[in-house]
């Protein structure tokens, strides 16, 4: 029996008892329900969210940066938010003031930010609220070639916290996004992706080793690739099985954002994505069932979770499958080999777990990757801002 079962069988006899007896049942108060948010609240809320993580974005960007120079802001959001948080904010721009440096030198770094945030959920208990809301923002490239991203994108809930100040009006104490993302959040928020929990699918021993990141040369004239090597030379496929890789990449552009609704989403949904892509492309799924749902030989979506392969949504277990057991695809020995429709997963802390997966969706016509992946939501990322953000990740780099 479930504990709380007991609970409730004793808590109804004492109250068939009393109504035996002629007494009246004891009354159980229900715990009051959050206060909803004034409209005048919310709009204000709204305004600060709004201008805080506009803010934001400007830093990371050339634009936002010179216009900050000339306006030269005392602090952050001056007077919206608390100052426990102006001061952790203060320390987060300088931070990314210098990610900013270092990405203009790197790749060009961001021209200009466009932010819209729309509110999803606001509650207010006495002198603290709470509001939930999604970030929508694109981070334009400079001088993009012809045919390249013009832009990085993304769509990430955020959950912030205010607190009453002094003089009656709202403050801004917390803002958070979802710890347990792991995949690389917005290039505006700091911080290192979450890991993902070990599988307990049978052992398969080690991974391989992960993929050099230095940039590919040309071993005659000593100058990064630009574009696709011609066939037979480094990081080019062969026609495999019959896939589409434009359907693959397609998928991925259309489902980015807005997930398809012919499958349920996962908590942390980047492998889930990336199967449906592949799918999408000529992935045949296997035999499978509730029984061999944990064995990596097996690929299959079903109705429920529990008639899903871990395979299908298990970054580590996908790598297995794909590499060694049905052998479609092959670890590339340097991440700058990747083309359209390949892979890259990710082991944040080198502790051996893969963490993340992500698909290509553009090869540019520098030879810079752009990728793209959910948990969070993020559209034609460039793999030079990932490789300056996280120095220390191990990098497997699949040929689909």
């Amino acid at each position: 029996m479930h504990p709380h079962a007991r609970i409730r069988s004793v808590y109804c006899a004492t109250i068939l008892s009393l109504a035996t007896i002629g007494l009246s049942a004891p009354h159980v108060e229900a715990a009051p329900a959050p206060a909803a948010l004034s409209s005048d609240d919310t709009e204000g809320m709204m305004d600060i969210t709004s201008g805080y993580l506009k803010e934001r974005a400007n830093v990371i960007t050339t634009e936002g940066a010179e216009k900050a120079k000339k306006a030269a802001p005392a602090a952050p959001a001056k007077g919206k938010m608390t100052a426990a948080l102006a001061a952790k904010t203060a320390r987060e721009y300088a931070a990314l003031a210098l990610l900013r440096a270092q990405l203009n030198q790197d790749n060009g770094g961001y021209s200009r930010a466009e932010v819209s945030v729309t509110p999803v959920t606001t509650t207010v208990e006495g002198d603290a609220a709470t509001m939930e809301v999604t970030e929508d923002a694109r981070l334009y490239y400079p001088n993009v070639p012809a045919g390249d991203p013009e832009y990085e994108e993304y769509s990430v809930p955020h959950t912030l916290t205010f607190v009453r100040g002094s003089d009656g009006g709202w403050l801004l104490d917390s803002d958070k996004i979802d710890a347990s993302l792991t995949g690389p959040g917005p290039v505006t928020q700091l911080g290192q992706p979450g890991s993902a929990t070990p599988s307990d699918a049978e052992s398969e021993g080690q991974l391989e080793a992960g993929g050099s990141t230095v940039p590919v040369t040309d071993v005659e004239d000593d100058k990064p690739l630009e574009t696709d090597p011609a066939e037979g030379s480094v990081g080019t496929r062969a026609a495999n099985a019959g896939y589409s890789y434009g359907k693959m990449v397609s998928y991925a552009n259309k489902y980015w954002k807005n997930a398809n609704s012919d499958y349920r989403k996962y908590g942390s949904d980047c492998t889930n994505f990336i199967s449906q892509a592949m799918r999408s492309g000529g992935w045949n799924t296997t035999a499978g069932s509730f029984v061999t749902r944990k064995d990596n030989k097996k690929w299959f979506y079903g109705s429920f979770e529990s008639t899903t392969s871990y395979t299908w949504a298990g970054a580590e277990n996908w790598y297995w499958f794909a590499k060694k057991h049905s052998k479609r695809t092959r670890i590339l020995s340097n991440v700058w080999q990747l083309l359209s429709a390949d892979v890259l997963q990710a082991d944040w802390k080198r502790d051996g777990i893969i963490d993340h997966t992500m698909i290509v969706t553009k090869r540019g016509s520098k030879g810079e990757i752009y990728l793209t992946y959910h948990t969070p939501s993020k559209h034609n990322v460039k793999l030079s801002t990932l490789l300056r953000k996280y120095p220390n990740a191990a990098w497997y780099a699949h040929r689909t």
